[in-house]
Protein backbone atom coordinates (compact mmCIF):
# COMPACT_ATOMS: atom_id res chain seq x y z
CA UNK A 1 0.00 0.00 0.00
CA UNK A 2 2.95 2.18 0.70
CA UNK A 3 4.58 2.07 -2.66
CA UNK A 4 1.07 2.67 -4.55
CA UNK A 5 0.33 5.41 -2.21
CA UNK A 6 3.26 7.12 -3.23
CA UNK A 7 3.63 6.64 -7.03
CA UNK A 8 0.04 7.64 -7.02
CA UNK A 9 1.39 11.04 -4.98
CA UNK A 10 4.04 11.41 -7.32
CA UNK A 11 2.20 10.77 -10.67
CA UNK A 12 -0.53 13.18 -9.53
CA UNK A 13 2.39 16.21 -8.27
CA UNK A 14 3.79 15.07 -11.56
CA UNK A 15 0.39 15.79 -13.19
CA UNK A 16 0.00 19.43 -11.79
CA UNK A 17 4.06 20.16 -13.18
CA UNK A 18 3.16 18.27 -16.44
CA UNK A 19 -0.41 20.19 -17.15
CA UNK A 20 1.28 23.53 -16.33
CA UNK A 21 3.78 22.65 -19.38
CA UNK A 22 1.17 22.21 -21.54
CA UNK A 23 -0.66 25.10 -21.05
CA UNK A 24 1.81 26.98 -20.75
CA UNK A 25 2.89 25.57 -24.72
CA UNK A 26 -0.36 25.40 -26.06
CA UNK A 27 -1.34 29.26 -25.09
CA UNK A 28 1.80 30.61 -24.14
CA UNK A 29 -0.17 34.29 -24.48
CA UNK A 30 -1.93 33.73 -20.79
CA UNK A 31 1.31 33.09 -18.89
CA UNK A 32 3.32 35.99 -20.75
CA UNK A 33 0.56 37.98 -19.50
CA UNK A 34 0.38 37.00 -16.06
CA UNK A 35 4.20 37.39 -16.28
CA UNK A 36 4.08 40.75 -17.62
CA UNK A 37 1.24 41.93 -15.00
CA UNK A 38 3.72 40.71 -12.26
CA UNK A 39 6.24 43.08 -13.52
CA UNK A 40 8.55 39.94 -15.16
CA UNK A 41 9.88 39.31 -18.43
CA UNK A 42 7.46 37.11 -20.25
CA UNK A 43 10.47 35.44 -21.78
CA UNK A 44 10.56 33.21 -18.17
CA UNK A 45 7.63 31.33 -19.75
CA UNK A 46 10.02 29.13 -21.37
CA UNK A 47 12.23 27.72 -18.86
CA UNK A 48 8.96 27.97 -16.57
CA UNK A 49 7.72 25.43 -19.06
CA UNK A 50 11.18 23.72 -19.03
CA UNK A 51 10.96 23.46 -15.53
CA UNK A 52 7.57 22.30 -15.26
CA UNK A 53 7.96 19.13 -17.81
CA UNK A 54 11.69 18.03 -16.39
CA UNK A 55 10.59 17.88 -13.10
CA UNK A 56 7.00 16.31 -13.37
CA UNK A 57 8.77 13.40 -15.84
CA UNK A 58 11.49 12.81 -12.57
CA UNK A 59 8.14 12.50 -10.61
CA UNK A 60 6.14 9.91 -12.85
CA UNK A 61 9.39 7.82 -13.30
CA UNK A 62 10.81 8.15 -9.77
CA UNK A 63 14.30 9.91 -10.54
CA UNK A 64 15.79 11.63 -7.76
CA UNK A 65 12.42 12.46 -6.41
CA UNK A 66 13.79 13.56 -2.97
CA UNK A 67 16.03 15.92 -4.23
CA UNK A 68 13.33 17.48 -7.05
CA UNK A 69 10.46 16.91 -4.59
CA UNK A 70 12.61 19.72 -2.46
CA UNK A 71 13.08 21.50 -5.55
CA UNK A 72 9.60 21.61 -6.51
CA UNK A 73 8.12 22.79 -2.84
CA UNK A 74 10.73 25.83 -3.28
CA UNK A 75 9.68 26.61 -6.96
CA UNK A 76 5.57 26.27 -5.42
CA UNK A 77 6.74 28.88 -2.35
CA UNK A 78 8.82 31.38 -4.41
CA UNK A 79 6.04 31.54 -7.20
CA UNK A 80 3.22 31.67 -4.87
CA UNK A 81 4.33 34.78 -3.94
CA UNK A 82 4.08 35.77 -7.11
CA UNK A 83 0.66 34.86 -7.22
CA UNK A 84 -0.45 36.63 -3.90
CA UNK A 85 1.27 39.88 -5.68
CA UNK A 86 -1.11 39.93 -8.58
CA UNK A 87 -4.17 38.53 -6.25
CA UNK A 88 -3.32 42.08 -3.72
CA UNK A 89 -2.64 44.54 -7.03
CA UNK A 90 -5.48 43.10 -9.14
CA UNK A 91 -7.98 41.86 -6.86
CA UNK A 92 -8.00 38.73 -8.65
CA UNK A 93 -9.45 36.32 -6.49
CA UNK A 94 -8.19 33.28 -8.66
CA UNK A 95 -4.40 34.32 -8.09
CA UNK A 96 -5.21 33.69 -4.11
CA UNK A 97 -6.50 30.21 -5.50
CA UNK A 98 -3.34 29.40 -6.94
CA UNK A 99 -1.33 30.53 -4.24
CA UNK A 100 -2.86 28.59 -1.49
CA UNK A 101 -2.69 25.45 -4.13
CA UNK A 102 1.22 26.20 -4.11
CA UNK A 103 1.72 25.80 -0.78
CA UNK A 104 -0.55 22.78 -0.40
CA UNK A 105 1.79 20.93 -3.51
CA UNK A 106 5.09 22.84 -1.88
CA UNK A 107 3.39 20.16 1.50
CA UNK A 108 2.94 17.59 -0.48
CA UNK A 109 6.31 17.65 -2.23
CA UNK A 110 8.32 18.19 1.67
CA UNK A 111 6.48 14.95 2.19
CA UNK A 112 7.54 13.53 -0.80
CA UNK A 113 11.45 14.33 -0.14
CA UNK A 114 11.03 12.76 3.02
CA UNK A 115 10.22 8.96 1.69
CA UNK A 116 11.34 9.10 -1.32
CA UNK A 117 10.54 7.57 -4.31
CA UNK A 118 8.76 4.04 -3.15
CA UNK A 119 9.46 0.46 -4.73
CA UNK A 120 7.87 1.72 -8.21
CA UNK A 121 10.23 4.12 -9.48
CA UNK A 122 12.96 3.94 -12.17
CA UNK A 123 15.75 4.92 -9.21
CA UNK A 124 14.14 3.89 -6.35
CA UNK A 125 15.50 5.95 -3.30
CA UNK A 126 14.78 5.22 0.27
CA UNK A 127 13.99 8.63 1.91
CA UNK A 128 15.70 10.21 4.70
CA UNK A 129 16.79 7.49 7.47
Amino acid sequence: MRDAALFIARFLIGFLMIGGAVNKAVGPDGASALLTGGGLPQALVWPALAFNVVTGMALWLGIGVRSVAVIVAGYCALTSFFHLSIYLSQDDAWQLTIFVKNWSVAGGCLALSVAGSGAWALRRDHGFA
